[in-house]
């Protein structure tokens, strides 16, 4: 697959952040990103007249920090926060957490390497360094869900979330989608989880194209195999369309 042939001025481009654009690393907060990408993603950013978001489970603080000086509009926590191209940000009504939250530090107090992150309406439990707790973290958050009105439980790559039950990547899609510069535009997402597999099934069903970042069954209808092939095709993107080469 060749990206610059899925790119065209008249594409929205959707992007995931950790296992696409960036690599996975062991802590959230240990994740680099590579030389070069935030001025291919502004390059791109200009030739699609603003029409790029990124799409994560992170908050959009988070985002902000790794990309600066880039601000692009984004949809933070799943969906739960969304900042427009013009900067409006819209926030889904959080839910009570308390529960998730005790559950998840209970079973970390007694597991070394598991990993609690909270977020503006969220809750996550990492157990990328404990890879055995998988079943012990899945059941003990899904039971402190269970009793957690507005709260749905998410699984991704070694963790496992508590969200508001309607934030999705595909609803942040769908709402950039309605407005400008993205609206009737040809959608383009590209993710590597589980919970981007929504927004997938998301674009494709508005007629554009999702792309899946490495292994695993999917319902995207194309695949690249590394977050590095990625930049890599991005970059390659950038500078075939704007005739701009970036530099490291």
């Amino acid at each position: 697959m060749d990206f610059s042939d899925l790119l065209y001025s008249s594409t929205a481009l959707f992007l995931d952040f950790d296992g696409t654009l960036v690599d996975i690393a062991e802590q959230p907060d240990e994740v680099a990103v590579p030389p070069g990408l935030v001025q291919t993603l502004g390059l791109l950013n200009d030739y699609l007249g603003g029409a790029l978001a990124v799409i994560s489970g992170r908050p959009i603080d988070q985002i902000d920090d790794f990309l600066r000086p880039l601000r692009l509009p984004a949809a933070g926590v799943h969906g739960a926060e969304r900042r427009s191209a013009g900067g409006q940000m819209s926030l889904i009504s959080a839910p009570v957490l308390d529960l998730v939250e005790q559950a998840a530090r209970k079973l970390a107090a007694q597991h070394a390497g598991l990993l609690v992150e909270t977020k503006r309406g969220s809750v996550a439990l990492h157990y990328r360094q404990a890879p055995e707790l998988d079943q012990a973290c899945l059941a003990a958050m899904r039971a402190a869900v269970e009793e957690s009105p507005g709260v749905t439980l998410l699984q991704g790559k070694m963790v496992v979330e508590a969200k508001p039950s309607g934030a999705t990547k595909g609803n942040a899609i769908e709402a950039f989608l309605r407005e400008p510069p993205f609206a009737g535009r040809t959608p383009l997402f590209v993710g590597d989880d589980i919970t981007d597999e929504v927004g997938f099934a998301c674009v494709q069903r508005l007629g554009g194209l999702g792309v899946k970042v490495g292994e695993g069954a999917t319902v995207a209808w194309q695949r690249i195999a590394t977050p590095q092939q990625l930049r890599d095709q991005l970059q390659e993107a950038a500078t075939a369309r704007t005739g701009k080469a970036v530099t490291p």
